[in-house]
């Protein structure tokens, strides 16, 4: 008789894991609060436009790594028209301007342009990304299952991940003898963000494999959906969970808003991790590590999202630009020195023909929204003034900006928290410092059997990949606890031939 398992959220590391499961003989059962697949990785339309609010490029696009084979398995990619950047992004300050290449080659020869004086660090900082373009991280198993052999493997790159991994973006901006490099590597990247991460966003950039899937993210997580439903698996939507049911301290099933009671073998939390640990299972289940981890840990800066749809056509802007407005900006209490902007122009199914989607999005303060949004009048008296100060500012920038405007969409930090229920609006979860990236973040609780969580709340760094990954590989512990062997197949696969991880 096949286990039951419950999952609870309908995002990326819920279908993952729901996919996986079916795979490998589990009758699963998806209750997702929302009426949609995806939880962060989603998009919504508008008017004819389509607002994207996640994936900016995706990690194993292109065929040759383990990633890939995972986005096969998921039925993610087949089919899926993909679109590359020759540049990542612009960094303008002013009369000085940075331009981020996907090519490792060129960016290293245009940072020389700007400062002949840092060329050996420049020079040092390349080689280093060209020696990690032939690094394959391995996905296909749990971190801590690595063994000899992986390790062998990554040998050849170990001296610079051990020492890339321990200094920040930050720390490692200091070494430009150039005020203005100086001043904007940190804005390329998040500043307390392990140098190492960004040296693999751009190895996965200039081995071209990190592309925009065409159709937006919530396509992509219908893709999954589909895949996972194809599998035999049942999502129920508009299915709050409001209680994990345990008894003798083991997982049970769960209790909905509406009252009913749903019941399983195993019960996986794809969800909130702060709800999970302390409300759906009342923090009966926690250590001193645990709670210090939500208490100290940083999280990803919630953002303010405004989406214009515009009678504009931005094709020949680099899909993002990040820079100083004219004048500090002030938002929900805060002064804002940066904003970024991203068009659309490379996916024609986003916008009408001739017509593009410029999405603005700005960090901001979840304390701040979270008193305005205990006083309606005022949220939205704020949200108002927002979206005026912006067309304000990119009227400088994109001259009659204002008369090309047809449709607005802004989302702020409460905004995630309504629809994804993400602790504190952060929508990526742990932020990945020197000192958080790599923490082992129990994928279990203290106490509790039958019970496992997946997801950007148990992967510090979160990104649609890695929560790919997470629901993957909970399915892998899984099955060796049960003694089974892990099994994945691709939907032109058939049962019989599925290969073994």
């Amino acid at each position: 008789m096949h286990k039951k398992v419950i999952i609870i959220g309908a995002g990326i590391a819920g279908l993952s894991a729901g996919c996986y499961a079916q795979m490998n003989g589990y009758q699963t059962q998806i209750f997702e609060m929302h009426d949609k697949p995806g939880g962060v990785c989603t998009s919504w339309k508008r008017k004819g436009y389509t607002f994207d609010g996640c994936i900016h490029w995706l990690s194993g696009s292109a065929p040759g790594t383990i990633m890939h084979t995972i986005w096969e398995e998921l039925g993610a990619i087949q089919g899926r028209e993909t679109a590359y950047h020759e540049v990542l992004k612009q960094i303008i300050d002013g009369d000085k301007s940075l331009i981020v290449y996907t090519d490792i080659n060129q960016l290293q020869n245009h940072l020389k342009q700007l400062s002949p004086v840092d060329a050996k660090l420049i020079d040092e900082f390349a080689k280093v990304v060209t020696r990690f373009i032939g690094f394959n991280p391995p996905f296909d198993k749990p971190y801590e299952w690595m063994g000899i052999k992986d390790y062998i493997k990554m040998l050849p790159y170990m001296r610079d991940y051990v020492r890339y991994r321990k200094i920040s973006v930050s720390e490692f901006s200091r070494k430009f003898k150039d005020p203005f490099l100086r001043k904007v590597f940190p804005v390329v990247f998040p500043p307390e963000l392990p140098m190492l991460l960004a040296i693999l966003n751009l190895v996965i950039m200039s081995r071209r494999e990190g592309g925009f899937p065409k159709g937006g993210s919530l396509a992509f997580a219908q893709a999954i959906e589909k895949r996972y439903i194809d599998l035999g698996g049942g999502i129920q939507y508009h299915s709050r969970v409001e209680r994990i049911l345990v008894n003798n301290n083991q997982a049970l099933g769960v209790r909905l808003a509406d009252g009913s009671e749903h019941f399983a073998d195993i019960v996986i939390s794809a969800a909130d991790g702060h709800a999970t640990i302390f409300d759906l299972l009342e923090s009966k289940y926690l250590n001193e590590r645990i709670r210090r981890f939500y208490n100290d840990s940083p999280l990803w800066k919630p953002l303010v999202y405004v989406s214009f749809g515009l009678n504009l056509d931005l094709s020949s802007e680099p899909p993002i630009v990040t820079y100083r407005p004219s004048k500090p900006l002030h938002i929900a209490g805060e002064q804002i020195d940066w904003i970024s902007l991203m068009h659309y122009c490379f996916d024609s199914t986003l916008a009408p023909a001739g017509k593009s989607v410029l999405i603005v999005w700005i960090n901001s303060n979840f304390e701040n929204w979270q008193k305005l949004y205990a006083d309606r009048p005022s949220y939205e008296a704020e949200k108002k003034q927002i979206v005026d100060t912006l067309i304000e500012e990119l009227e400088r920038r994109f001259p009659r900006f204002s008369s090309c405007i047809e449709v607005i969409d802004i989302a702020t930090p409460m905004t995630w928290v309504r629809y994804t229920n993400n602790w504190r609006g952060a929508y990526e979860g742990w932020l990945p410092t020197t000192r958080t990236f790599r923490s082992l973040v129990n994928k279990t609780l203290p106490g509790l059997k039958n019970f496992y969580m997946c997801g950007q709340w148990v992967e510090p760094g979160g990104g649609v990949p890695t929560v790919a990954v997470s629901g993957r590989n909970i399915i892998q512990r899984i099955c060796r606890k049960d003694k089974k062997r892990f099994r994945t197949e691709t939907p032109a696969t058939a049962q019989n031939s599925s290969h073994n991880t």
